[in-house]
């Protein structure tokens, strides 16, 4: 298993709680950022991803001053879990997200190969299918949304993503490494569940999200349980939790708010539109923080 973990964007709101999560695991960190991360026990390294010489030197790196004392040069870490991005439309201009994000990850990519780091997981995104940011009222195709959809954004944030999977997609057979995509839902804190009654009292607010979300501890999960699984290639996995964050159960709900749309196949009992089914089956992902649970604890 990968030990040495280079963690680009860990400052941000989910790198915030992953980074911890993963340290718990056993794993040695380092955090690549625009910013530092407030732990004592997990160094930054201050950078850009969209600087290749930047990139190679992270990966390339001590990381802190224990470093020197084994009087060798540092090797390549074991794996890349990259996160850094601008995290959304409208804040900087469509051209720059979609320059930091595409040659952000083109960097990480190219760089890991390169240095013969076999492992490289990309933070992909819920936008790609096409209705998080888009212009007015869109309809998703079908549900569930699994990892065989057609994607079709029209906004910069999302089509960066598309964009980076292709990138992923492309270095993974050429150097025939295990490089996976997770497309994140919508990351949800510990502070966040004071929200969900919103939510269920008002359904169509969570539509562009398709009615879920992935609490950021049971994203840190997927990620570990990524760096554990060997000999996959490329994949693209789906990073959200089990169940639609509203009154089910879902086909009836989908069928009420969404009567244009097929089912491509039955959705039972109060199943997220936006389906983890392959991360479960292939990852042994299980969720730990139900909405609901949460929720309860007040």
């Amino acid at each position: 298993m990968a030990k040495r973990i280079l963690f680009t964007g860990g400052t941000g709101k989910a790198g915030k709680h992953v980074l911890p999560w993963l340290l718990a695991q056993g794993y040695e960190l380092l955090n690549f950022d625009l910013k530092a991360l407030d732990h004592p026990s997990i160094p930054s390294l201050i950078g850009d991803v969209t600087d290749s010489g930047q990139v190679f030197n992270a990966m390339t790196s001590h990381f802190s001053r224990d470093g020197l004392r084994q009087g060798r040069v540092p090797a390549p870490v074991d794996a890349v879990v990259h996160f850094a991005a601008v995290p959304r439309i409208l804040i900087n201009t469509d051209n720059e997200t979609y320059r930091v994000n595409v040659m952000g990850t083109y960097n990480i990519v190219e760089a890991a190969m390169k240095l013969g780091i076999r492992k490289v997981i990309v933070a992909s995104s819920e936008t790609t299918y096409g209705v998080c940011f888009a212009e007015g009222d869109k309809n998703f195709k079908s549900f569930p949304l699994d990892e065989d959809y057609d994607v079709d954004p029209m906004d910069s944030y999302g089509l960066s993503k598309v964009c980076n999977e292709k990138t992923a997609r492309a270095f993974a057979e050429r150097f025939e490494s295990d490089i996976y995509a997770l497309r994140i839902g919508n990351v949800i804190e510990p502070g966040d569940y004071a929200r969900f009654a919103g939510f269920v009292a008002n359904p169509l607010s969570r539509k562009r999200n398709a009615w879920s979300y992935i609490d950021a501890r049971d994203l840190a999960q997927i990620v570990h349980l990524c760096l554990q699984a060997d000999g996959l290639g490329y994949q693209v996995f789906n990073a959200v939790n089990d169940t639609i964050t509203a009154d089910g159960p879902t086909e009836a709900f989908l069928q009420k708010h969404c009567p244009l749309v097929p089912h491509t196949r039955q959705m039972i009992g109060n199943e997220a539109p936006l389906s983890n089914r392959k991360a479960r089956e292939t990852l042994g992902f299980r969720e730990q923080h139900p909405w609901r649970a949460e929720m309860a604890k007040g």
